[in-house]
């Protein structure tokens, strides 16, 4: 069995294929000017399509492959996919450079992944790391471990979604490298951007009284796990069973294919503002807020009542019987940026529509805090992601 995306609307019934994964594909449409993309998905069956093993086309063959569904959009790229190496142009910018690497069974589960949502989460949180130094990605390499159970179709799918996302955010394709593994599928993705020096943003910057900043919502991406985690389980148990999906098309969006946030980068540019500290949520807001606050030797206060939900996000916790507030403080895979800025520059954000002023920065010894809605002060906690 196979699934993908066909027009905007759910259909009601899923045949049930030999296939022993679940795959449900997600379309993004736009909710209007200045707001959040939402998901809004459909599915349907195909019979399983024709399948090249790796080994009938070898190493070299794949690279072709995967050479000749490369754009490149950067000046800078003097020579891509190749050579030994790519080489790029000389510049008067700093350049920033990050990696990334997905484990299948640790980061992703392909049973509910689509292998080109999962091409695209590959360079979209690289990205991310690049937005949070408040830089422009350039180039990326992405390197593949692929067990015998991928084909060239498969990986022709990754390289859809690294493809999509390279457009997206007009980065360029520069190499990497495709070997065999043991332990399933590994996505190794190193980002490079670029900015001038006095526009990088370091964790370190904050300042006592300093507004603390977020983009978007919070939350979404860690129920939306909750809900294809709980439909998998389902599925597993009984593969007649339906998946009851079409009622999370936001959170199970934010889960399969986050969105870097470089759209609030360029605009701090236009405005010309710079943060003086930023990061990214990917672990966790109050993960990232003990970062900010160790690099920075600062302590922080937000607001309950302050914090951005989507209402989505809201219902599905209280369905989980989950605190909401939870999901937004540690769920993690957002990937919106939070940022801390001077209280003279709120007046360039204060009407934005998705930039939100969840607290204040406060001398180390006075802690991190959490305020209630009841006014009550509370020790913040991190518990988000673990990498080990």
């Amino acid at each position: 069995m196979r699934v993908r995306v066909t027009q905007l609307r759910a259909r009601r019934t899923l045949p049930v294929g030999v296939a022993r994964n679940l795959i449900v594909f997600l379309r993004f449409v736009s909710a209007g000017a200045g707001k959040r993309r939402r998901r809004i998905w459909t599915i349907q069956c195909m019979e399983k399509e024709k399948r090249t093993e790796i080994g009938n086309i070898g190493e070299f063959g794949l690279i072709d492959t995967i050479r000749e569904t490369v754009t490149l959009y950067q000046p800078g790229t003097l020579k891509g996919i190749g050579d030994d190496a790519a080489v790029l142009g000389p510049t008067d910018l700093v350049r920033v450079v990050t990696t990334d690497m997905l484990l299948e069974g640790v980061h992703f589960d392909l049973s509910y992944t689509p292998l080109t949502h999962l091409g695209f989460k590959a360079v979209a949180v690289n990205v991310s790391d690049v937005a949070a130094m408040n830089a422009v990605p350039t180039q990326l390499t992405v390197s593949l471990a692929l067990s015998n159970r991928f084909s060239v179709e498969a990986v022709a799918a990754i390289y859809e979604g690294i493809n999509l996302a390279a457009a997206h955010y007009k980065v360029d394709v520069v190499g990497g490298d495709t070997t065999a593994s043991r332990s399933g599928l590994v996505i190794s993705v190193t980002a490079i951007g670029e900015a001038k020096q006095e526009e990088i943003c370091y964790r370190s910057g904050a300042k006592v009284n300093d507004i603390i900043c977020v983009t978007g919502d919070l939350g979404g991406a860690f129920m939306g796990l909750q809900v294809l985690e709980r439909e998998k389980q389902v599925f597993l148990a009984d593969p007649n069973m339906q998946p009851r999906l079409d009622a999370y098309p936001y959170v199970t969006g934010r889960q399969l294919r986050p969105d870097a946030r470089m759209d609030i980068v360029h605009e701090l540019r236009e405005l010309g503002l710079v943060p003086s500290s930023m990061i990214d949520v990917s672990d966790g807001l109050a993960s990232e807020l003990f970062h900010i606050c160790q690099a920075s030797d600062v302590g922080v206060a937000i607001y309950e009542d302050k914090l951005p939900i989507d209402k989505q996000t809201y219902d599905t916790a209280f369905e989980f019987n989950m605190d909401p507030i939870t999901s937004v403080l540690n769920g993690g895979e957002d990937y919106e940026l939070l940022f801390t800025i001077d209280q003279k520059d709120f007046p360039k954000l204060e009407k934005h529509p998705d930039i939100h002023f969840i607290g204040h920065v406060t001398a180390a010894a006075e802690g991190k805090l959490l305020i209630t809605k009841s006014q009550t002060a509370v020790p913040l906690k991190a518990q988000g992601w673990k990498h080990f």
